[in-house]
């Protein structure tokens, strides 16, 4: 388990960002684009973070300010409890950035690879942890291969690697399984949770919606700069606000009953489907007037929302 230091007064909190402002200079000096506006957003130490939201929602302007790469507009951020103005270089220093892009020399090694960005980082040769870091991204087979000739899975966790030579306690991962099978995917998984479990905070982005269902313990969803909602994955799932009852039926009708004129129904074969708000209704009442119907009932389920459906309706909204 890595031991991590944080400041006392900012012990629950891997980022912290407070009113975080980004204009971008349009031409002939005015404004541009404003990419993200008054972004207020904490991320708990320890878990695994979900930062979602279309293109251009303003993703990659924050982690580009957290980074570095990008200068503020006005607000303020911190990077496991050091401000971004005040000790930019410890900041930057905290944290680890994975990018989309496969920016690997195709004729070093693995090994030749961490060995050079630990040095870029200023990790003296004693310390570096060059064989423990292709142990955890499962790559010591390959330690000595060339670059070119490993998978597109095995370079993603290259990436990983490389993020992880100085020992940030934060990393964030921009969209690392876009363009992997899934069996290459579920790997990554695996290796995202057992770096969540010896202690990184990760922070990750993605468009797989099921990936971030599957790994995230705290869900944030952004559109056009401004925060729609974060709330833990179990939360949001919960608030999605409706179900879906499925009723499979020994004789289907040929019509829908005018009872469930009220609710949203389908009929697909025996199978009748109503969508329902549980906190209105509940699934027993359904039932009962299913059986004031007449309607033979031989089997139950519920169908639950997923993150697709929480996504897509909250985005929906905000763009109303």
């Amino acid at each position: 388990m890595t031991d991590f230091t944080t400041p006392a007064h900012d012990v629950d909190y891997a980022i912290r960002l407070d009113r975080l402002d980004k204009i971008y200079r349009g031409k002939d000096g005015k404004p541009g684009k404003h990419a993200l506006k008054s972004l207020t957003l904490d991320v708990p130490r320890g878990c695994i973070f979900g930062l979602l939201g279309p293109n251009g929602a303003g993703k990659s302007t924050m982690i580009n300010i957290l980074a570095g790469t990008v200068v503020k507009t006005s607000g303020a951020a911190s990077v496991w409890g050091v401000d971004i103005d005040d000790n930019p270089r410890q900041a930057r220093a905290n944290i680890g950035i994975v990018p989309q892009e496969l920016n690997i020399d195709a004729y070093f090694t693995p090994r030749e690879t961490l060995d050079m960005i630990s040095g870029m980082f200023g990790v003296p040769k004693a310390e570096r942890r060059v064989d423990e870091i292709l142990e955890e991204i499962g790559l010591t087979d390959q330690a000595h291969s060339y670059a070119r000739t490993l998978s597109g899975g095995m370079r993603r966790r290259l990436l990983v690697g490389k993020a992880m030579v100085h020992q940030p306690p934060i990393l964030i991962l921009d969209e690392p399984t876009a363009g992997v099978d899934v069996a290459l995917r579920q790997k990554l998984w695996d290796m995202i949770r057992e770096l969540n479990r010896n202690g990184v905070t990760i922070v990750l982005t993605t468009h797989y919606l099921e990936e971030a269902e599957a790994l995230c313990d705290r869900i944030a969803i952004i559109n056009h700069g401004t925060l729609i909602t974060e709330a833990s994955t179990e939360d949001l799932l919960k608030g999605a606000g409706s179900k879906t009852l499925v009723l499979t039926l020994e004789h289907p009708p040929q019509t829908m009953p005018k009872a469930l004129d009220a609710f949203a129904t389908s009929l697909d074969g025996n199978q009748l489907k109503i969508t329902y708000a549980p906190d209105k209704m509940a699934a027993g009442e359904l039932l009962s007037r299913a059986d004031a119907m007449g309607l033979k009932v031989v089997d139950v389920r519920t169908e639950e929302p997923n993150l697709e459906d929480v996504f897509l309706t909250l985005v929906h909204q905000d763009e109303a």
